[in-house]
């Protein structure tokens, strides 16, 4: 075919380029069309992001509960946005998934993998992988204060648009984050009503421990009594006692709770009444001991236990009755210096009902005498070592200081165990109750 002066040979030029500048407009139309529909979408998603942030703001300002907003999120999420398959992980104390459709099957159940928890950026899944997590195509990372607090998995995302798609990243990150952090701050909310809660229960148990104490002790001429209390919280489970019976006779005892905190110092504290209610019923200790075992087991119902050691004496006998109840051997010092440990008595109370066996110690012809109780807090002070302070030091300390007077000698074994512990705290409560009897 020959072109000869504006002809193809057989062909009018003519008739070729008419239909092609018609197509050229066809074109420039369409293309100005189709960025149209385009600037239409961004818009209408852009629509549909502000309602989705709308929703959720309202959401949190009317204070809804966690897992309602996590609801919201899910149907935010579904119904504004061209986003068919999603998972949330949230850190609480550890990680689980908050969130999750569009799956072969839930995440609910499924860990993270450790390999997520370093990303600080949007970043496309890589292929290949054989567990659900490839049926994702992005994951969001949330984070406040540089703390990862929640990864979002994202895919099948219906537009093809990549800048849109970048776009839909930021505003999934942008709403999960203010959801986030709204539910962190519940969290910590919650937490600083707990920790208030804690603070006035821990106020009122302080306070009732407080009367489980005498207010004042005998230190006459021929009565001294003195006591020391080192808690090793703010609430303890130790108690210790003096109560006159008559003219004559007192009793004096200490006692040790299984279990700290406040269920321990409620628990002392209805085991002092009870002690106090029957002491004005009966002077008979085997009695005495027997419903103080009972009132423990149905209080405890088991649960808890209490060691247990009472003493009566009476000036004008001369006499010492007592109980130990799987106490720590109170020391009994004669005027010549002779150290009895007193560990007649029966099981701890509170673990059975009746007691298997009950005992009870009977010492005559003391007219003069020093009785040291303590609680385990004392003996098992434990050095850094890893040594327990022992039975053996205060029995050492008594045969050679045992003339002191009982102030100092509390003071004595409080500065021996700081010394002996060393840079360790201690692990329980500090209690002693010293009484001397001289003529």
């Amino acid at each position: 075919m020959a072109l000869t002066s504006g002809r193809i040979e057989g062909t009018d030029l003519n008739s070729l380029l008419i239909p092609n500048l018609l197509s050229c407009e066809w074109w420039a139309k369409a293309y100005n069309y189709m960025e149209t529909l385009s600037l239409q979408n961004k818009y209408n998603l852009k629509e549909l992001e502000l309602n989705a942030l709308l929703e959720i703001t309202q959401a949190i300002n009317n204070n809804l509960p966690e897992r309602s907003l996590y609801k919201i999120y899910d149907f935010t999420l579904r119904a504004n946005l061209n986003i068919r398959r999603l998972a949330l992980y949230v850190l609480d104390e550890e990680w689980g998934c908050k969130v999750s459709y569009g799956t072969s099957k839930e995440c609910f159940d499924t860990p993270l993998p450790e390999e997520f928890l370093e990303l600080n950026a949007v970043s496309a899944i890589v292929r290949g992988r054989d567990d659900i997590f490839s049926e994702f195509e992005y994951i969001v990372p949330v984070s406040h204060k540089s703390s990862i607090l929640a990864l979002v998995f994202v895919g099948d995302i219906e537009e093809d648009d990549e800048e849109m798609n970048r776009s839909s990243m930021r505003f999934i990150q942008a709403l999960s984050n203010i959801i986030i952090v709204a539910i962190e701050n519940k969290k910590l909310a919650r937490h600083q009503l707990e920790q208030e809660a804690l603070r006035k229960e821990l106020e009122i148990a302080s306070d009732v421990q407080q009367f489980l104490f005498p207010e004042k002790l005998p230190y006459g001429i021929r009565l001294k009594v003195e006591a020391s209390y080192l808690p090793h919280d703010r609430v303890g489970g130790d108690y210790y006692d003096y109560i006159p019976i008559n003219k004559n006779q007192f009793l004096i005892c200490i006692a040790d709770v299984s279990g700290k905190g406040i269920p321990a110092a409620l628990m002392m504290s209805n085991f002092q009444a009870s002690l106090h209610t029957l002491i004005r019923q009966t002077g008979n200790l085997r009695e005495i001991v027997n419903e103080l075992n009972y009132h423990v087991l149905e209080n405890a119902k088991g649960e808890k236990f209490i060691t247990f050691f009472a003493a009566i004496y009476d000036h004008t006998l001369k006499t010492l009755i007592y109980v130990n109840s799987g106490h720590n051997p109170p020391m009994l010092v004669d005027k010549k210096g002779n150290i009895q440990l007193l560990e007649d008595g029966s099981t701890v109370l509170g673990a059975i009902h009746p007691l298997p066996f009950l005992n009870e110690g009977f010492i005559t012809d003391l007219d003069e005498f020093l009785l040291f109780c303590y609680t385990d807090g004392v003996t098992e002070t434990e050095s850094e070592a890893g040594e327990e302070f022992g039975m053996q030091r205060l029995m050492e300390y008594f045969q050679k200081h045992g003339d002191r007077d009982l102030k100092r000698i509390h003071q004595d074994i409080i500065i021996d165990l700081d010394n002996f512990k060393g840079k360790n705290g201690y692990r329980d409560d500090i209690t002693m109750l010293s009484c001397r009897i001289e003529p």
